[in-house]
């Protein structure tokens, strides 16, 4: 090449240098609007569609074909179930060819960790530990951005007082005000310091809204209640994802008051982006659009498309209606063109914000998936998590911790080995080869000297007694038995409701057999929800609720069975003592007749059969200390709309040993406009305290702690008296007191 061909030749690659770097300077707001001006309809329409990747790599087919020549057309905006580095940059790469070049965002169900497996939501949430959820969160984002993920459809923030629902494994349970502090700060872990870091994913609050009360616990059930009970109980942990910076939202499979929420303009156009002025975007969930049709909302497709992207639908997973139906209705003059725009334009800031127009792959590098995906600091964190998680549900004459040097222990039950079922549902691969079980814990723990012994004695379904002659054998050659009894995996989760939540298959037998043996017997259960064991939890004389705690969750349980690590969980829902009570949760109302003796029920509200009160309350958890309340102090008896009044009171650690408290503060309005429910959960602080020591706990109450939503959806703080409520759980309440709001 000549130097007269090379200078032009350096000038011209300068200028598209300078061009570009002008362009990345622009606000993204202007880059968007650019790019809006040289979309045609199709392109525009092309972005509001997700489709799942399962069919994109692999042996050519018609449907891998197909999906190709849509990406590189550009009617894709999308893509879920594509993850790691190379499949992704080998998608991102066909999506480049189109005329635009737009890049896919890379979506995935990221919901309690990526290779690291976390406890399953709803355990996270019985830590009340915010920090540790954040980072749980973080961690997960950081492994699935190494993969090539753009995108988590998490955090789950629905509301859920029925344990028959599987989906309540992914949430933070049943308080509202617990809800809203967890999503928000799973968002954050998520999130990280900012979009389109490379440690950090888009989070998305899901589903909005009221998901968590469908009837009967069925899986994408109806949802029937009123607008105060939508605003006050189910509404305020998306509003704390909307504060937190969520980036997306994904809407819910059910109808609400009888309008599916995918079609819902009340939810999404009135209160999201309206009220809310939420500037992110929406995303169906699987089919949901056009599961429209079978609710008898819309007739085909076509109307599906219509109310959905009417109400606020910005991005149809999984259904085609906007594919097929959109460019025609916007033609037809049916459909605005001006809420096409508005939803492209949603996605598109998404982009921009993640920096993919300016380095598509910059989440697909080889070395650092490799790097961050096999860092061991992530299986320490997980097992923090884990055993911060375990709840101590009873602890007869201080059976735990277990002495690491007995003789003899036998490991019980169908899941004393389980490794598949301590990962939870949801688990993007699960790797059993990584998950530690609880066997495997308990012997790394205990001394060299100690006989660790096992047997199944059953399945976890089923109703063979085979297996119990080995297993009270081996019980009768130990000093201690512990018995591991649960769910698989695949009992809770999406689409795993159950009318029985009992602990299924002859597992309660198993432990009676056990218990004649007179061994002392320490249970582990291991679920995704809350199950009714009362056998077990009238009998044991120590039990471990254990949840499905991921890939550390066999040495988590050891620390806290062994005491290495003091356990400070406390339940996020409430435990019925059968499927009776359901739905039940701690902050209920009060009645005409309410029960004032459980002696005496005739004409009360009350069953016959069983009590009100549940097994184990909201809130309930033990240690292997004990904690006193004393010292109650209200700063003042009154106060002011605009003014805040202090409670606090002393915290001491009355036992031999270092632990956690969880102290938590109730409020109740005596007499307001609406009846209010006897106790609702308005703070909470987790403190450490070494045996013996004291701290003043301080909580500040204002207006917004007072507050609640009015028979004309008015937040607002009604003059009047409150008792204030302090306590271990929301039943065993240390210390009341009284104060008036003028």
């Amino acid at each position: 090449m000549t130097s007269k061909h090379f200078l032009p030749l350096t000038l011209f690659l300068s200028f598209l240098l300078v061009g570009s770097v002008q362009a990345q300077q622009k606000p993204i707001e202007q880059r968007v609007e650019d790019l809006l001006k040289q979309m045609t309809l199709e392109e525009k329409v092309g972005q509001l569609n997700q489709y799942s990747g399962k069919a994109v790599t692999g042996p050519v087919s018609e449907v891998k074909t197909n999906l190709i020549n849509d990406i590189k057309s550009g009617w894709v905006g999308s893509m879920l179930n594509v993850k790691g580095v190379k499949d992704t940059r080998e998608i991102q790469s066909v999506a480049l060819q189109s005329r635009l070049k737009i890049p896919l965002l890379f979506s995935l169900d990221v919901i309690h960790g990526y290779k690291t497996v976390f406890p399953i939501p709803l355990a996270e949430a019985a830590s009340w530990d915010l920090e540790a959820i954040r980072l749980s969160s973080h961690i997960a984002a950081k492994e699935a951005a190494a993969a090539g993920i753009h995108w988590t459809f998490a955090p789950m923030v629905d509301i859920s007082r029925d344990p028959r629902w599987g989906r309540v494994m992914e949430g933070a349970g049943e308080d509202t005000y617990l809800g809203s502090l967890i999503g928000a700060a799973r968002v954050k872990g998520f999130q990280g310091e900012k979009l389109g870091a490379t440690d950090a994913v888009m989070a998305c609050a899901k589903h909005f809204a009221a998901y968590g009360a469908a009837q009967g616990g069925r899986d994408y059930n109806t949802v029937d209640m009123s607008l105060q009970t939508l605003h006050e109980t189910f509404l305020p942990p998306f509003k704390a994802a909307v504060d937190a910076g969520v980036a997306t939202f994904m809407n819910s499979f059910n109808t609400l008051n009888g309008i599916p929420a995918t079609g819902n303009s009340y939810l999404q156009r009135d209160i999201l982006k309206g009220k809310w002025d939420y500037k992110g975007f929406v995303v169906s969930d699987w089919g949901s659009i056009g599961e429209m049709i079978a609710h008898g909302f819309a007739k085909d497709n076509a109307e599906a498309a219509l109310k959905a992207i009417t109400a606020g639908s910005d991005m149809d997973m999984e259904s085609r209606a906007y594919k097929q139906a959109l460019v025609k209705l916007v033609k037809e003059g049916k459909v605005k063109e001006e809420l096409v725009d508005d939803a492209v334009r949603r996605i598109l800031y998404k982009k921009f914000e993640m920096g993919l127009f300016d380095d598509p792959y910059r989440f697909s590098d080889l070395k650092r998936e490799q790097k961050v995906l096999n860092d061991p600091q992530h299986r320490l964190i997980a097992r923090d998590v884990a055993q911060k998680s375990i709840v101590l549900l009873k602890n007869e004459n201080n059976v735990l911790p277990l002495n690491k040097k007995a003789k003899t222990i036998s490991v019980i039950g169908p899941l004393a080995k389980a490794k598949r079922d301590l990962d939870g549902s949801w688990t993007v691969a699960p790797d059993t080869t990584l998950t530690v079980s609880l066997f495997e814990g308990i012997r790394q723990k205990v001394d060299k000297k100690t006989n660790v012994l096992y047997a199944k004695g059953c399945d976890v379904q089923g109703n063979s007694l085979t297996g119990f002659e080995e297993a009270v054998r081996t019980a009768q050659q130990a000093d201690v038995v512990v018995l591991a009894v649960g769910e698989t995996w695949d009992l809770s989760g999406e689409a795993k409701s159950r009318t029985n939540i009992d602990l299924p298959g002859v597992q309660q037998e198993l432990f009676t057999a056990l218990k004649a043996t007179g061994k002392p017997i320490v249970v582990v259960m291991m679920a995704g929800r809350p199950l009714v064991f009362d056998q077990i939890a009238d009998n044991a004389p120590a039990i471990l609720y254990a949840w499905w705690l991921g890939s550390e969750a066999g040495n988590a349980i050891a620390n806290v069975l062994f005491g290495d690590y003091n356990p400070s969980g406390k339940l996020p829902m409430t435990f019925p003592r059968n499927v009776g009570q359901i739905p039940l949760s701690y902050n209920y109302y009060n009645t005409g007749r309410p029960v004032l003796n459980e002696n005496n029920i005739i004409y009360r509200s009350a069953y016959i059969d069983a009590p009100n009160t549940p097994k184990y309350a909201f809130g309930y958890g033990l240690s292997y200390t004990t904690f006193g309340y004393s010292d109650l102090n209200i700063s003042k008896p009154q106060m002011s709309a605009n003014e805040k009044l202090e409670v606090s009171f002393t915290l001491t650690n009355t036992g031999k040993v270092a632990g956690e408290e969880v102290v938590q503060l109730y409020l109740h309005d005596k007499v307001a406009s609406l009846a209010r429910p006897l106790k609702e959960l308005k703070d909470f602080r987790k403190v450490m305290l070494k045996p013996g020591e004291k701290k003043t706990i301080t909580f500040t109450i204002d207006k917004e702690k007072l507050s609640f939503f009015n028979n004309e959806l008015q937040w607002v703080a009604e003059p009047g008296e409150f008792k204030v409520m302090l306590g271990t759980a929301s039943n065993d309440i240390k210390l009341e007191g009284n104060f008036t709001l003028l």
